[in-house]
């Protein structure tokens, strides 16, 4: 072995070490930061429970148990929020918060599970917008549509979802800039952000989807301010588009 070998074998093994040493110490040593949404202790448990709306405009709504397929598959500190809200006229919307803990694989895209649930998702109507939220202040919420079906089944699907925290909104296909700005504040301030998943879903018949999305999108501006924490009254909006 010559010098110029052995010098890089050094070096590799010096990098393999330096980098194992600053995985450990991230992991024994980051704090989880702040949800961005209202919660509140869980009896019993280290995990809490997100607080949703129990009435939004004229919908009241019951609370949905958590599935089993989702306790027995998702990290063991993943914590919820769930209802069901229904309309005078019968119209349905399924709100759904999941909240990571110390893991971030607590949030998935939700192609995966809506595929696994027999659902196929429309690349091409797949729409990236912004929502105008009044309260606290003004701002834009940014949400991604999915328009989804059944095959040989005459029911289609409208799914709308983003990510918050407690200093920044995302919303996006890829979640490439959610997992960059997770792995930017570990490493420079050793604080996990604490993400939540919030997705609205809906049923309806073919050729009903642009109906029942604006009255998702209706319900979505009147929600929000009843259990997401960020942005404040006094909080500058960081970004908005991410």
């Amino acid at each position: 072995m010559n010098k110029k070998t052995t010098t890089l074998f050094a070096v590799t093994l010096i990098v393999i070490a330096g980098g194992a040493f600053a995985l450990n110490y991230f992991q024994t040593h980051q704090k989880l930061g702040a949800p961005g949404v209202k919660t509140r202790p869980l009896a019993g448990s280290q995990n809490v429970e997100v607080v949703l709306p129990e009435k939004v405009l004229n919908y009241d709504s019951v609370p949905v148990e958590v599935s089993e397929a989702e306790t027995n598959t998702l990290p063991k500190d993943t914590s919820f929020g769930k209802r069901l809200y229904t309309c005078s006229d019968g119209f349905e919307i399924s709100l759904n918060v999941v909240l990571m803990g110390s893991d971030r694989t607590s949030l998935h895209k939700p192609q995966f599970c809506l595929t696994g649930q027999g659902w196929c998702v429309n690349q091409a109507a797949t729409v990236k917008t912004n929502l105008q939220i009044q309260q606290p202040h003004p701002y834009d919420l940014p949400v991604v549509e999915l328009l989804v079906n059944k095959e040989k089944s005459p029911v289609s699907g409208i799914y709308v979802y983003y990510y918050v925290t407690d200093q920044a909104l995302s919303a996006g296909t890829s979640g490439f800039e959610r997992m960059w700005e997770m792995a930017r504040d570990v490493l420079s301030t050793g604080t996990l952000q604490r993400w939540a998943y919030v997705s609205y879903f809906v049923t309806c018949r073919p050729g009903q989807e642009e109906m029942a999305l604006e009255r998702v999108k209706q319900f979505i501006t009147a929600a929000t301010p009843e259990f997401q924490l960020y942005p404040r009254a006094n909080d500058t909006m960081l970004s908005s588009t991410r």
